[in-house]
């Protein structure tokens, strides 16, 4: 999962077209309906801070939990540069193995943090570790990136942008047998002097049908609620680019974790 490295440097820049606003409106939307108003919700793959900063200025105790010290770096100087209250805890973890002083009222996770997770045994160690860490009933709520997109619309593309301060080559290859995608980025940033310093990097995500992420949440003892066609109501289709997954604490036997009063 060891990705975004240079790209941190320009991330922000790039993804200026993400409309935060709006996934952070949506998330606190369902939050709310399903009874999180307040309290303390932790995301993983909270990159450089864009949604978990906009949470904690809804009201909610944010901790961001990423395995980049890069990214983390960036949310961390913004966080410091905006001076923000209430302050964001921000955590360099792998998802696959993190760790909480306590239990949660929600855990989310947005911009396809989930699809970098390769293995399904690793998915499920993902969310029994959500599991464990959720308050009793606690709310998890995701997105992923469907089969659809990375077949229909990415596989065997090329894009490309070209920008005063950086520019990059996002090559895919998808491998319908694995479920695998690939991303080759090259990146050019600039610095001193009007000279360029070159990235490259492999990213990797790989798609999964609903199925198979409703029975790995069962194995890990959560509860399947919903999924819906992302920042809608609407039912997922099969040409649903991005879906939105909605779960819940299961009561299990032999938690790991266990809230002492």
């Amino acid at each position: 999962m060891e990705a975004y490295t240079g790209f941190a440097e320009v991330y922000d820049l790039l993804m200026d077209n993400i409309p935060y606003e709006e996934w952070t409106d949506y998330l606190a939307e369902l939050l709310a309906e399903y009874g999180v108003r307040e309290g303390l919700v932790a995301e993983l793959g909270c990159g450089t801070g864009n949604v978990t900063e906009r949470l904690a200025e809804k009201g909610y105790e944010m901790i961001g939990i990423d395995n980049s010290e890069e990214m983390l770096a960036v949310a961390m100087e913004k966080q410091t540069e905006a001076e923000s209250e209430p302050s964001v805890l921000y955590l360099l973890q792998d998802m696959r193995e993190f760790e909480l002083y306590g239990t949660v009222d929600a855990i989310v996770s947005i911009c396809d943090s989930i699809n970098y997770i390769l293995q399904e045994e690793e998915i499920r160690q993902v969310f029994s570790l959500v599991n464990n860490y959720l308050e009793e009933r606690g709310l998890f709520i995701f997105d992923l990136n469907t089969i659809y997109k990375y077949r229909e619309l990415l596989a065997q593309n090329t894009i490309a942008e070209n920008r005063d301060e950086c520019s990059f080559i996002w090559e895919n290859t998808f491998e319908e047998e694995t479920g695998i995608n690939e991303y080759a980025l090259t990146l050019y940033v600039k610095e001193e002097d009007d000279l360029f310093r070159r990235y490259d990097e492999l990213h990797y995500q790989r798609a999964y049908s609903l199925d198979t992420i409703k029975q790995l949440l069962a194995e890990a003892g959560m509860e399947f609620i919903i999924a819906y066609d992302a920042f809608t109501k609407n039912p997922p289709d099969e040409k649903s680019e991005r879906i939105t997954i909605i779960a819940r604490e299961g009561h299990q036997e032999g938690k790991l974790y266990q809230k002492t009063n």
